[in-house]
């Protein structure tokens, strides 16, 4: 018994000394003011070697007791936002101590309270990514220790799900407390105080700067802003996708505290002066939003019915599963799958991570958790997928469809998901199967559990019909889904031996396809199922009498392919139209591009950015790793040139480029976790084409000209895509609160592509993975990091610091003035004929060097790098000279046009440096009188029926506008 003291005695301090070492690491970090993802990953290193569990909830009340308040510095607010951002703090655990801590002490520490509600708009309003793994239910339990919410609830449930809306509920509502006393307003109310600390218990004497009067009207300012950022945060909670749907749970669930909640919004908008001066809600959009005639659904639901949404993230959850959406009735469980989903098609965000991995890790989580069979939970998921695509089938926002994207989750991220569950449980039988060649699976059908729990899943989903309705853009596919099968089932000869080549209308009228006949075949596949889905009942519906005693084929443009056939442009044309099939077919594709001659290699970079790459669903994985891998390509044995090699592959490289860069094909490299790969590939192009000089454009078999600067803007606004390029960096933010928040930046992305690259096939569950990959590819393992690029680099250093601050001058001794007074030259050649430059030459010039187009154009005949370095100089000009009214509004535009029509990667500079300085405030409106510019009047009816047509569809309605009125 002594024994088992002594060794509980030495754990708990060697645990006390893990967390000191924590603590002093911190304090070292923020007194040399490190870098915080420096200090994120060497802490994340040390908890992980000591068998840490993360995200850790001790990691998370070690952060927030440290900065409240005795270092509320900005460093260490931003070790905290990393802290979240790589997952080693749990979100929602640091936002309910910051609440109990912060919210109290909100008039004295302003800064804090700001800083909370960063946090909290980054952080609260996503779910998905932070309900996964075995520390959920002690992370939850630990929110209802610090909230008290089972005390203040009354609820004796202490399931997860229960306690997410329960703190959801209870951060709006300490919110709404906090903005009632901000203005004299809680004691108005019935109880005439919070259920929440809002005020401090003691005086606040030993501030920073004391009672200094400077400090004190700051305070006050600041304070004021607090209230209105908060009303603000109510209202996104209340409009929010989720969180409207997880408050609507805590209304029907919890009534008497929802009255009580209520009343206070009434008295909000009733009295509150900030919410009548709010620019983003106003006192009946809030009263509205939490009306009983209304529902808590967001706008962006408008498919899914007022009781769909009752799924939380636990069993034991507060609503019953009889009524769930669609009829399943265990939706309630599966509620993160759906959030997840969401937030993965967000299209402004690229991310870093697989989201095959993220999906697999929950599906997983979420089973363990709910304690429920797998045949269920493929059930969940695929239902939690199918209701992505129908969300976005007849979807009128945006401009930009995101169709392609929603079946690539569900054909593809779903499927290789499901297809890692499979295979962890094969890992088993790993040796037994080791004797078969690379690449080729077991023929057989694998006869573990969860495969027979898949099929199980599958024969289920024919339950739910309003699910399985293909877009219209994907009828056509569905059906010849279903033709495959019954044209199998039936023994059905085809003259040319290839189903895939039987048109639809060769089979009966009744022959109708969904997505589940999509699904499948998105499994067979990757062989995780076998022909033998087509005989399971229902799955097709032809009686045999219907069925033809042999169907017409025409050779398909595939089957040609893989019978030899040269890529003559009609069989190039087949095969960008036409989605691959097979792996064998994406594969004889990438030997001709590595292999073929140069216009061979062109058609098929063409091919493989066709169809195979949106619509490919089963080779999708393979063919954007195919890309990637070509994006790279090796030095020839016998290339003996001084430049580098990627200059002969200039229209092989372009092609790519080209093919890869709409949206919905990086949100598709996105999702399959590529973007840090891709990146990788992109930055030497970046760095090779931009340091060449356009001489003599290349002349391409089309007749078309190709010179370096096109392929560097395509491979440069390509890698931008990556990134949210525009956003200030943190450590460059001003002012007293700054905005809490990171990005990917392209640091970061080598990083993760160093570490991916190094460390795969080190696990077991790699060497499953890499029987499904191609023979064929072979990246390279040797890490890469930005001073490999030193011209980006430099173009990167200069950028963050053009969004920082305002411009120095112009440093003489250098090209860079001279190719300034070139670009406004080109800019401005109407102006300049004649006249004096818009700005003096730093060189001494300053009269010649704008003299004319010509000479303009000879003295841009400069790397791409160096056009881009004088770019924000150009634009400092420009808008200073229309500020002092030698440029109009309509002549700086058309001068930024031509800028960027010569130098597209140049809209980059142009689109940070406005957006910079129009945060700055210092520049003045610029007049727009209606003479420069066409008048609006002829098409604005047109253009008004246009928007409303869009609103109604979003259940808006607004009045006509007065045309005279607005010219």
């Amino acid at each position: 018994m002594s024994m088992m003291s002594v060794q509980a005695s030495e754990a708990t301090r060697q645990r006390q000394r893990l967390w000191d070492g924590v603590l002093e690491l911190t304090k070292s970090a923020q007194e040399k003011n490190s870098d915080p993802l420096l200090w994120a990953v060497q802490l994340s290193t040390s908890l992980s070697s000591a068998g840490v569990v993360l995200p850790s909830v001790e990691l998370a009340h070690l952060l927030v007791s440290h900065i409240c308040f005795a270092n509320h510095v900005p460093v260490t607010w931003k070790f905290l936002e990393k802290a979240l951002t790589v997952k080693i703090a749990p979100p929602m655990l640091v936002l309910s101590l910051l609440s109990t801590r912060v919210i109290p002490n909100r008039q004295h520490q302003p800064g804090a309270y700001r800083l909370y509600m960063e946090l909290l708009k980054r952080h609260a309003l996503s779910f998905a990514s932070q309900i996964r793994g075995p520390n959920y239910h002690k992370i939850m339990k630990s929110i209802d220790d610090v909230l008290h919410l089972s005390k203040i609830y009354g609820l004796q449930v202490s399931e997860p799900g229960v306690i997410l809306v329960e703190f959801v509920f209870s951060i709006v509502w300490q919110l709404l407390d906090a903005s009632l006393d901000d203005e004299g307003l809680l004691e108005l109310t019935p109880d005439k105080k919070s259920r929440w600390p809002t005020r401090s218990q003691d005086m606040e004497i030993d501030g920073h700067d004391g009672f200094s009067e400077k400090r004190i009207e700051h305070n006050e300012g600041l304070q004021k802003v607090n209230t209105v950022m908060a009303i603000d945060i109510i209202g996104e909670f209340l409009q929010n996708k989720v969180t409207s749907r997880i408050l609507y749970l805590a209304r029907q669930n919890m009534p008497s505290h929802w009255g009580g909640f209520i009343q206070r919004v009434q008295l909000l908008s009733a009295k509150s002066v900030v919410l009548r001066n709010s620019k983003h809600i106003t006192p009946e959009t809030l009263l509205q939003l939490t009306s009983d005639t209304r529902r808590l659904l967001s706008r962006e639901c408008k498919t899914m019915s007022g009781q769909e949404f009752h799924a939380v993230m636990a069993s034991g959850s507060l609503i019953s599963s009889a009524n769930q959406v669609h009829g399943t009735s265990l939706s309630a469980l599966w509620l993160p799958i759906d959030l997840f989903l969401e937030d993965a098609m967000d299209g402004s965000q690229v991310a870093a991570t697989s989201a095959v991995e993220t999906l697999t890790g929950l599906v997983k989580a979420l089973q363990a958790v709910n304690g429920t069979t797998w045949h269920n939970t493929f059930l969940g998921l695929w239902i939690a997928a199918l209701r992505l695509v129908q969300r976005e089938r007849d979807s009128s926002e945006g401009p930009v469809p995101r169709l392609d994207t929603c079946l690539c989750m569900l054909l593809s991220v779903t499927t290789l998901a499901v297809a890692n569950i499979i295979e962890e449980e094969e890992c088993e039988f790993i040796d037994e199967s080791e004797h078969s060649p690379t690449n080729q699976r077991i023929e057989k059908q694998p006869q573990g559990k969860r495969c027979k729990e898949l099929v199980t899943s599958l024969q289920l989903l024919s339950d739910y019909d309003g699910l399985l309705t293909p877009p219209h853009y994907a009828v056509s596919v569905a059906n010849q889904a279903a033709a495959k099968a019954i044209m199998f089932i039936s023994n059905l000869p085809v003259s040319n031996g290839h189903y895939e080549c039987v048109s639809v209308t060769d089979m009966p009228m009744t022959c109708s396809g969904n997505m589940r006949h999509l699904i499948v075949e998105s499994l067979i596949a990757r062989n995780l199922l076998d022909t033998s889905a087509y005989y399971w009942p229902g799955y097709v519906n032809v009686r045999s009498n219907q069925v033809p005693r042999s169907v017409p084929g025409q050779v398909s443009g595939w089957s040609s392919l893989m019978k030899g056939s040269p890529l003559t442009p009609p069989l190039v044309n087949a095969l960008v139209a036409t989605p691959a099939s097979s792996l064998a077919e994406i594969e004889k594709i990438f030997e001709i591009a590595v292999n073929g001659s140069d216009d061979e290699k062109i058609s098929a970079a063409t091919i493989l950015c066709g169809a195979s790459l949106i619509r490919g669903w089963n080779v999708q994985e393979h063919v954007i790793i195919f890309i990637t891998s070509l994006l790279s390509p090796p030095v020839p044995a016998d290339y003996s040139g001084s430049d580098s090699h990627l200059i002969i592959c200039a229209p092989f490289l372009n092609v790519l480029l080209i093919g890869i860069s709409n949206v919905d094909c990086v949100q598709i490299f996105s999702l399959h976790g590529l973007v840090p790969l891709l990146a990788g590939a992109l930055m030497p192009i970046c760095e090779v084409f931009g340091s060449c000089v356009p001489i003599a454009p290349l002349t391409l078999t089309t007749g078309e000209e190709l010179s370096c600067h096109a392929v560097f803007c395509n491979a440069f606004t390509l890698l931008l895509k990556l990134w949210r390029f525009n956003h200030p960096p943190l450590e460059h933010v001003m002012g007293d609160a700054p905005p809490v928040g990171s990005q990917l930046c392209p640091e970061y992305l080598l990083l993760v592509r160093n570490s991916r690259l190094s460390s795969f096939g080190r696990l077991p569950r790699d060497r499953m993975k890499t029987r499904r990959l191609s023979r064929l590819i072979n990246f390279s393992v040797e890490p890469i990091f930005m001073e490999t690029f030193p011209k980006l680099k430099r173009w990167y250093q200069q950028h963050q610091e053009c969004i920082a601050s305002t411009l120095s001058g112009l440093a003489p001794g250098t090209p860079v003035p001279q190719i300034v007074d070139a670009l406004l030259s080109m800019m401005f050649r109407k102006i300049n004929r004649g006249g004096q430059p818009l700005t003096p030459s730093a060189s001494g010039s300053s009269n010649s060097s704008v003299s004319g187009t010509e000479d303009a154009s000879i003295r841009l005949q400069v790397p791409a790098w160096d056009i881009l370095e004088a770019t924000p100089f150009v634009l400092d000009a420009a808008l200073t000279a229309c500020a002092h009214g030698r440029v109009s509004p309509r002549e700086l535009a058309t001068g930024l046009k031509d800028l960027a029509d010569f130098l597209p990667a140049t809209l980059a500079t142009i689109v940070s440096y406005f957006s910079a300085e129009v945060t700055r405030g210092i520049w003045k409106p610029a007049f727009m009188n209606g003479t420069d510019w066409p008048s609006p009047a002829a098409n604005l009816s047109t253009v008004e029926q246009q928007i409303k047509k869009i609103l109604a569809d979003t259940g808006v309605d607004v009045p006509s506008l007065a045309v005279g009125a607005l010219l």
